[in-house]
């Protein structure tokens, strides 16, 4: 795919770096020459200095013959002129754009709609995140929460903890265990690598378990590799910003929900918007404050100002003084395994989150979902079988005779409004969504050719 990517920020350069390993033609275009330059060293691609919505820039970048645009600028406004410069000049048949500003998103219909902004798909990165994070303090314990099939089926990981029934044990025990709960490991994180597991692999303490189960199965199974955490009830937000307020709104019908931020400004416009939720003015790193506000009683501690360095310390902080989960907004994607596993317990990562939702509209094939794990060392994805048995590699077959590429495993698929765990004998049938993970992301290709109809199809 020859694909233009507008912006060599963090998203920007992690959707080239995903991209580029995946034989794709990538041109890039920013202002920096710098991180341009920074970024064609390590990567196989070609880079423009210049306006992203300027239409010389774009027909230097080669948008005539594009087959995408994604244009994830800091400028919404710059997005979506380059969308529509790519539509009007250049005929672009793809394009995405990144677009933050609450107040564009919430007239949508009209500004993106059939007669407005020709934008295929918008990513809000500040939704994706309140979204991430909503379902993790749904499932006390998880480590990271993935929705596939409108939420049917969900990915789970969490780290095994010695007491747990299932530690120590091999992984076909959960089925003569839980014969009422069907499930399925879908890989094994050790040490940081990768195990695709089998019926006789043993599960340890401390390794991060990714299992595939119906949305409703989910708190069962979780229960078996860990002490099942009593529910979330009492929430602290440090920083009122986009995702802050955002989390906010949606979760305090249901949790009671403390929002600390320094702008007394802000503060204002916070309690004016917000109906159940308390509205603090100072600093998340004032022991103080933290100790006023009960943080010893605190089932989350959520950090999520737009400082990293800020995010840490008040995480730290907030931990040390009793918190019982810290979950912390880190953009450097170096700083994530540092502190993840520490006295932080969750790392989220922006980057992570905006890159799958790029990816499900890069993939070839009809692909509904993909998802980033690992800091993208991992991926999970729900593509759609088409064909019968003569154009399709996987239509009319059982699992077992399904050839995955290495490092690559089936874990569910979804009939309907039905959830079918991945047992060697269950047939897959045209329509069916079915829910890969993949430990080698350089087997993608394979993967999405093995989901391409025939010839004979049409």
């Amino acid at each position: 795919m020859k694909i233009i990517i507008l912006g060599a920020g963090q998203v920007g350069g992690t959707l080239a770096e995903n991209l580029a390993s995946e034989d794709n033609d990538i041109t890039i275009v920013d202002t920096d020459s710098g991180r341009l330059r920074e970024l064609q060293d390590r990567l196989d691609i070609r880079t423009i200095e210049g306006k992203a919505s300027y239409p010389s820039v774009l027909d230097q970048a080669g948008a005539l013959d594009a087959d995408m645009l994604i244009a994830v600028t800091n400028s919404d406004e710059v997005n979506m002129i380059a969308c529509q410069i790519g539509q009007t000049l250049f005929n672009t048949p793809t394009k995405i754009a990144r677009v933050r500003e609450h107040d564009y998103l919430n007239k949508n219909q009209k500004i993106f709609g059939e007669k407005g902004i020709p934008i295929d798909v918008r990513i809000s990165p500040e939704l994706l995140v309140t979204k991430h994070i909503k379902r993790l303090i749904q499932h006390p314990g998880a480590l990271q929460v993935l929705d596939f099939a409108d939420g049917k089926a969900q990915l789970v990981a969490v780290k095994a903890y010695y007491g747990g029934p299932l530690v120590g044990r091999e992984i076909s025990y959960l089925r003569a265990h839980m014969p009422a709960v069907d499930t399925r490991v879908a890989a094994i994180f050790r040490s940081g690598s990768p195990i695709i597991p089998k019926g006789d692999t043993v599960i340890e303490a401390d390794d991060e378990v990714f299992f595939i189960a119906a949305r409703k199965d989910i708190r069962a199974v979780m229960s078996e590799l860990r002490r099942l955490d009593h529910p979330y009830k009492r929430i602290i937000i440090a920083g009122g910003g986009n995702i802050g307020a955002r989390l906010a709104e949606s979760i305090e019908d249901n949790y009671q929900v403390k929002i600390i931020e320094r702008d007394m400004r802000r503060c204002n416009l916070l309690a004016r918007t917000l109906d159940n939720t308390i509205v603090l003015q100072g600093s998340a790193s004032d022991r103080e404050l933290l100790i006023e506000e009960n943080i010893e009683d605190t089932d989350v501690f959520c950090a999520l100002t737009n400082d990293d360095e800020a995010n840490i310390m008040a995480s730290m902080l907030a931990k040390r003084q009793g918190a019982r989960t810290v979950m912390t907004l880190i953009n450097n994607p170096a700083y994530v395994d540092l502190v993840q596993g520490g006295a932080i317990d969750i790392a989220i990562s922006p980057q992570q989150t905006t890159i799958g939702a790029l990816l499900t509209h890069v993939r070839r094939g009809d692909v509904v979902a993909v998802h980033s794990l690992r800091r993208g060392a991992a991926e999970a994805l729900e593509a759609v079988a088409h064909g019968d048995k003569s154009s399709s590699k996987v239509v009319g077959k059982t699992i077992e005779e399904i050839s995955l590429p290495p490092g690559t495993t089936i874990g569910a698929i979804v009939r309907n409004d039905e959830v079918l765990i991945a047992h060697d004998d269950v047939v897959v049938e045209s329509g069916d969504h079915v829910i890969l993970f993949l430990v080698d992301k350089r087997r993608i290709n394979e993967v999405e050719r093995l989901f391409q109809v025939g010839l004979t199809f049409f």
